[in-house]
């Protein structure tokens, strides 16, 4: 009887112990949003995030829209959709973004190489200070799926560095 309290006992430790590296392994091994995002809720917020039980938070990267958005909008493609080529970019901003009505647009695979361009044009008067809707259908060359990023630049006929802004969207290559 007392052996079989004994294996029991022994068991039940090597179980629990099992159990404790178990979850401590999944727990290192989340390093990004989208690992974090398969095994635990992600917030409704915006930017979305997630966050694990030990109180690591991981953020999905979105560019930056959000510092920019008092003078560019991007409603296509939106951060971390999929793109195919070509697909159409359209949005609205600031007449100081353009330059006799367009700006330009570029998109880059995972190795930062240039894999397509566009100009981007306004749809209506763009010497304002408002909002101007603006489009542009982009074609690239893409062999392979990756993440990848789209960056609108503005018209900067200046030529000078501190004129110079960009719209950061990162995006699914397809």
């Amino acid at each position: 009887m007392r052996k079989i309290f004994i294996i029991i006992i022994f068991l039940i430790t090597v179980v629990l112990f099992a159990l404790l590296l178990f979850s401590k392994n999944s727990q290192i091994a989340i390093t990004n949003f989208d690992e974090c995002a398969q095994k635990y809720p992600v917030m409704e917020s915006y930017p979305p995030s997630c966050s694990t039980p030990d109180g690591k938070r991981f953020t999905q990267n979105i560019g930056n829209e959000l510092a920019l958005s008092d003078s560019i909008l991007i409603s296509s493609p939106r951060p971390n959709q999929e793109i195919e080529s070509p697909f159409v970019i359209q949005g609205k901003a600031k007449g100081s973004w353009f330059f006799e009505g367009q700006m330009s647009a570029v998109v880059y695979d995972s190795e930062n190489k240039k894999i397509g361009e566009a100009i981007l044009t306004a749809d209506g008067e763009w010497m304002t200070e408002g909002f101007v809707p603006f489009s542009g259908i982009l074609e690239f060359s893409q062999k392979s799926e990756s993440v990848g990023k789209l960056i609108i630049k503005n018209a900067n006929p200046s030529g000078l560095a501190e004129n110079s802004r960009e719209l950061i969207v990162p995006v699914l290559i397809r």
